[in-house]
């Protein structure tokens, strides 16, 4: 019996076999709920660092398909109109009005050491958060979200790292947004009981 080397293909499979033990499972299990509050059903509401700045009350929505940036953080981020670029594709809000953004900026994220590029729109319009990120930036981040969880998780250089929410931003957010309410939508939703 020789002791040589083993061929070829023996050397991919098994490099590929070690290569796939190796990877960490992107998965949530009842361990992760450990220091959020439950049950809940509050929304996923993160920091992260936009532009150079640590920025505060970041929606992760992975049901939205484009990223939104509100007038408070293009204002701290001290963006000018010459940093946009034009863009005129409807978006409906919150409230199911219709919004025409006309402007776009790409701006960096990063989450511990990774970076992503993420085209931002911006909207003139309220909103409880400084910005959203959705589909677009889980996926160039090949990122996993959960609500329940309370964290978004991605693989980085062979290591599983985590995004943590924050639920006491999440539920200001909501009472920001409920205290904003015009007085007649508060007293037709307590006279219909909802």
């Amino acid at each position: 019996m020789s002791m040589g080397r083993l061929p070829a293909e023996a050397d991919d499979r098994e490099s590929k076999r070690a290569r796939g033990m190796a990877t960490p499972l992107i998965g949530f299990s009842d361990k992760d709920k450990l220091g959020t509050l439950q049950p809940h059903d509050d929304a996923l509401v993160v920091t992260l660092r936009i532009g150079g700045y640590d920025v505060k009350r970041v929606l992760v929505d992975q049901g939205n398909a484009v990223e939104v940036m509100y007038p408070d953080l293009y204002k701290g981020l001290k963006l000018k109109p010459e940093d946009l670029t034009i863009y005129d594709s409807p978006l409906v809000s919150f409230e199911g009005k219709t919004i025409t953004p006309k402007s776009m900026i790409r701006l960096p994220i990063q989450t511990d050491s990774d970076v992503v590029q993420v085209d931002f729109i911006v909207v003139d319009a309220y909103s409880p958060y400084t910005a959203i990120v959705a589909r677009l930036w889980l996926h160039a981040l090949g990122a996993v979200s959960s609500t329940l969880h309370q964290k978004v998780k991605y693989l980085s250089e062979g290591r599983l790292k985590e995004v943590i929410g924050n639920q006491a931003m999440a539920r200001q957010c909501i009472m920001s947004t409920i205290s904003r309410r015009p007085n007649s939508e508060h007293s037709t939703s307590a006279e219909n009981g909802l």
